[in-house]
């Protein structure tokens, strides 16, 4: 029951936001069929607005868009002569998802390695530099660290490619730019969660028992310190895994994010619609994956739809 009732409360949140997207497109300023602010012929701009349905009234372009949907047809490119939207999502999401999985490994193997030691080390050392390293990592913007990384070890030092993609070295520099940020947040959460675990007297019995310290952090203490990381990787996973706009444009990625930014630019609105929809169904998909995950983390929570 819990499990349908998701299904369905899925199925309307993709239906609302796939409603306000139509909106909003449909009364943003701009004309699609404008080429450096200027208008094509007349004739010409009426065969394209027949050709994507655009001199229909707005509640039947309405029903069509979302028939199209319906049937996972995302629609054809204003811009792309020769590629749909679901070509171009298709192409992107390769990309995007390499990097998106590659920033997510790094950011959650640190992020819990340095959380831990800060906590095993609280107020030492230890704890004092995986702290300073997570104040970095929010307070620097990954679009202000990307072309730092470009410039020096990228272009100064010569260690990684810059601005292409093909191999896993092209990789490196954009995941670390996108694992900053969140690898700070990881490691302050596990820290945060850490302290609270190793305080419990479940934690103290096992000590008290010879348990050795990692045996105790390893068995006990992470596992249950992840639950506030887990309620972060959702929307975390969904945003990285269809692509981080302004990290792929920078990197002349062929991602989703550079499809987007690029659709904006040139007025193309079917990409902007589909891109938008397909990240809206990556992130209720994983935050519904994300609720069943608890179960397995924590098996005193159960999943029903009262909450008990």
């Amino acid at each position: 029951m819990y499990i349908m009732k998701r299904l369905f409360t899925m199925v309307i949140t993709l239906w609302i936001i796939a409603s306000v997207t139509f909106v909003i497109m449909h009364f943003i300023p701009g004309d699609p069929f404008a080429t450096d602010g200027k208008m094509l012929p007349e004739k010409t701009v009426e065969n394209m607005r027949a050709k994507y349905n655009l001199d229909e009234p707005l509640a039947v372009q309405y029903v069509l868009y979302i028939k199209d949907l319906v049937m996972f047809d995302l629609g054809p490119s204003i811009q792309s002569k020769t590629r749909g939207v679901n070509e171009l999502v298709a192409d992107g999401f390769g990309p995007s998802a390499i990097l998106g999985i590659q920033s997510l490994v790094i950011a959650l193997t640190l992020g819990i390695m340095l959380g831990v030691i800060a906590a095993l080390y609280h107020n030492r050392l230890l704890d004092y530099i995986s702290m300073l390293i997570a104040i970095i990592g929010i307070s620097i913007p990954n679009f202000i660290l990307a072309p730092l990384l470009i410039k020096f070890l990228g272009v100064d030092w010569g260690l990684f490619p810059v601005a292409a993609w093909g191999t896993w070295q092209h990789t490196i520099l954009p995941s670390i730019a996108l694992a900053t940020g969140p690898l700070a947040i990881i490691t302050r959460f596990v820290r945060s969660s850490m302290l609270e675990v190793l305080d419990e007297n479940y934690i103290q019995t096992a000590q008290a028992k010879g348990v050795s310290t990692m045996g105790v952090v390893i068995k006990h203490g992470i596992r249950n310190a992840l639950i506030p990381v887990i309620s972060f990787i959702g929307p975390l996973f969904a945003s990285i895994i269809t692509g981080t706009f302004v990290i792929e444009k920078i990197f002349a990625i062929p991602g989703i994010g550079k499809y987007f930014v690029d659709s904006i630019f040139n007025r193309d609105y079917p990409v902007i619609m589909g891109t938008t929809i397909f990240f809206s169904l990556i992130l209720v998909v994983t935050l519904f994956l994300i609720d069943l995950t608890y179960r397995l983390v924590d098996p005193r929570i159960k999943l029903t739809s009262g909450g008990k």
